[in-house]
């Protein structure tokens, strides 16, 4: 990216950073003693920060420590010239690692004196894995949703012999066989309608994602009251246009998976944030809502974490795997995304969607 035509008498950023905000790439203008003077909404969710939290602070705190980088950065500042690095690693609290390649150009805006173009070298590789992971993912689900078709109308069939059955039994110790069956068929029966209804219709509405997630608080709190649910709102956040009930559904049980990996004790925040410029659905959105669900459990086991999405799989025993996998056709059916971030301690799923202002 060439860098903007700056005003080199101008002693402001603002008149001078207004075609920077409508980029897609994530830029950083910082002073001559590596102050932060600008950061771009890019910039902003590239590195899950604000402007108003970063603005003044020394470079260190938005990127950490880069060995060679300061040195590089005083060499370009020195002899007005441009320097790339390649594949750095930033590392952030609480966050992943964050491999970007990273662009320095003298300016002359004070107290502005370079300007930072950063690009996350793994976007490519994220979105291409992601495309085959919901290939892989529709094509398993509609594996499954024909097997439950086929197994249906059987269970029916099963279930009406038994009650017949019971009917011509004299001895009660055969009754409770039949019985058996029929608990047995109707558990099969709800398990294939769970399966069949993932992919219902939707019925659109605008909604305040905030009332969904009380709603979510308050059946989670309900029904594991040893559960610590917290809240970490951005009540500025705009309505959005989505099925209030799939939402419900959605968030529940990824929360409801959570309460239970934790064995009913431990705590849940339910994080809303804005995201800007961002691809969803291979669309490039201005504004979208960013919903995380993060718990401090035990965390995924490693063997399955590719594969949690997938219908049946489930790191719990007796669970029925279909929480997580109704969960993510729900948020596609929305045009969004669903990501999972999780080690010991802390486990994070983050949800993506579009917000179309009016």
């Amino acid at each position: 990216m060439s860098p903007p035509s700056l005003n080199p008498q101008s002693n402001t950023l603002s008149a001078s950073t207004a075609g920077l905000e409508l980029l897609s790439s994530a830029v950083v203008m910082i002073s001559a003693d590596r102050s932060v003077c600008y950061v771009n909404p890019s910039a902003e969710h590239l590195f899950a920060t604000s402007g108003r939290q970063i603005l003044g602070h020394h470079l260190s705190a938005l990127l950490g420590d880069i060995p060679g980088l300061w040195a590089a950065l005083d060499n370009a500042l020195a002899n007005n010239w441009s320097h790339t690095g390649q594949n750095l690693a930033i590392r952030r609290p609480n966050t992943l690692v964050l491999h970007v390649d990273c662009t320095a150009t003298p300016i002359d805006l004070q107290p502005a004196r370079l300007l930072l173009e950063f690009r996350p070298i793994d976007a490519q590789l994220k979105v291409a894995r992601e495309e085959r992971l919901a290939e892989q993912q529709q094509v398993n689900r509609e594996l499954v949703r024909n097997l439950a078709h086929e197994i249906k109308n059987p269970l029916g069939g099963i279930r009406g012999s038994a009650q017949l059955l019971e009917r011509e039994l004299d001895n009660p110790e055969w009754r409770e066989y039949t019985q058996v069956i029929i608990a047995e068929a109707d558990r099969l029966q709800d398990l294939m309608n769970r399966l069949l209804n993932s992919h219902r219709m939707m019925h659109p509405s605008v909604v305040n994602v905030h009332d969904v997630l009380e709603r979510v608080l308050r059946l989670v709190q309900a029904e594991f009251p040893d559960v610590t649910v917290r809240r970490d709102y951005d009540v500025s956040l705009p309505m959005l246009t989505a099925d209030r009930e799939q939402l419900i559904q959605s968030i529940l049980n990824i929360s409801r998976n959570a309460a239970q990996a934790m064995e009913g004790q431990g705590c849940i925040t339910l994080r809303t944030r804005a995201a800007r410029q961002v691809t969803l659905a291979k669309k490039r959105h201005k504004l979208a809502l960013e919903l995380q669900v993060i718990d401090n459990g035990p965390g995924i086991p490693l063997e399955i974490r590719d594969k949690i999405f997938y219908p049946l799989v489930s790191g719990r025993e007796g669970g029925t795997g279909l929480g997580l996998s109704i969960a993510q056709s729900f948020v596609e059916q929305h045009q969004g995304t669903i990501d999972l971030e999780s080690d010991p301690g802390r486990t994070c799923f983050t949800i993506l969607l579009p917000i179309t202002q009016a």
